[in-house]
């Protein structure tokens, strides 16, 4: 891990999930998401205490745990506190809402992970306490509240409010939690001018007008695969299988409940758009494509 500068006072750490670090004053940082585990977060304190600064606040982009893995140790190192907005807090304060809001109930123990569920950490709402020199904004869509972050040096951390080109190519369904609230980020992002564009995850850039269309264009593509496939009526695990299969993706616990969580944000995406409706018979759910 290494900090690179991107700005006169804003940093970032290339990693699996990117951190933001800036410098508010000759001393003192805020970090913006912490990575996925404890030890990405004994990583991060080694190279802040290599510069002789000291952790005043993290800011969180949303509440999935690759993004606060390491809040608890960060947090009870350095007494710093933590930001996030809306609902995120909620899940900040309680990670067990996260396999639960997948599952739809006491969830599974194998959804019991870290990779779903991170170590609990205190968080504020950001819009109390926000240091003058940086300034949030909305991101819905991926998760319920997610934000980014902009600095005074004109640096945008977008949390993932685009999802890279590997990850799409590779995977093609990326988790959505409301498909038209992501659109929506999407269309505010493009109106963005900045220095530096870093996503949380993959290379950051200059101009990310064309991994903001990339985004687009899968999801609009996802979308009509499914209106496409319910020609005839389907229930949930049908579509669900299809989805897999078209995309050659691999079944297991964790991704069924990821994957299908986001297959529902977008079958009601296309019940809200007209373009799907649904019914019940001998006491299953149907969707089907609506004739117009």
């Amino acid at each position: 891990m290494e900090l690179i500068q991107v700005g006169e006072r804003t940093y970032y750490i290339p990693n699996a999930t990117n951190i933001g670090v800036y410098l508010i004053n000759d001393r003192e940082v805020y970090l913006i998401d912490t990575g996925n585990d404890k030890d990405t977060g004994k990583k991060i304190l080694k190279l802040i205490e290599e510069k002789n600064w000291e952790i005043k606040g993290i800011i969180n982009t949303h509440s999935h745990a690759d993004h606060i893995g390491g809040n608890h140790v960060i947090a009870e190192r350095t007494s710093c506190s933590i930001y996030c907005h809306g609902i995120e807090n909620y899940f900040i304060k309680t990670p067990s809402l996260e396999p639960t809001f997948l599952y739809g109930s006491n969830p599974l123990p194998s959804l019991h992970t870290k990779f779903l569920e991170a170590k609990p950490s205190m968080a504020k709402e950001i819009s109390d306490e926000l240091p003058e020199c940086l300034s949030y904004f909305k991101l819905k869509g991926h998760t319920f509240d997610m934000i980014g972050i902009k600095t005074t040096d004109n640096v945008y951390f977008l949390g993932d409010a685009v999802i890279n080109e590997e990850t799409i190519n590779k995977y093609s369904v990326f988790f959505l939690e409301n498909v038209q609230a992501y659109l929506d980020s999407l269309d505010y992002l493009s109106s963005l001018e900045g220095n530096w564009f870093v996503p949380s995850h993959g290379k950051i850039g200059k101009d990310i007008s064309k991994l903001i269309e990339l985004n687009r264009s899968k999801i609009f593509e996802i979308a009509d695969f499914i209106v496409t496939y319910c020609t005839e009526a389907k229930s949930f695990e049908a579509i669900l299988k299809e989805v897999f299969a078209h995309y050659n993706l691999v079944m297991n616990v964790t991704q069924y409940y990821l994957i299908g969580s986001t297959l529902k944000a977008y079958l009601t995406y296309l019940v809200e758009k007209d373009q799907l409706l649904y019914f019940f018979e001998d006491n299953i759910m149907y969707y089907q494509k609506k004739e117009t």
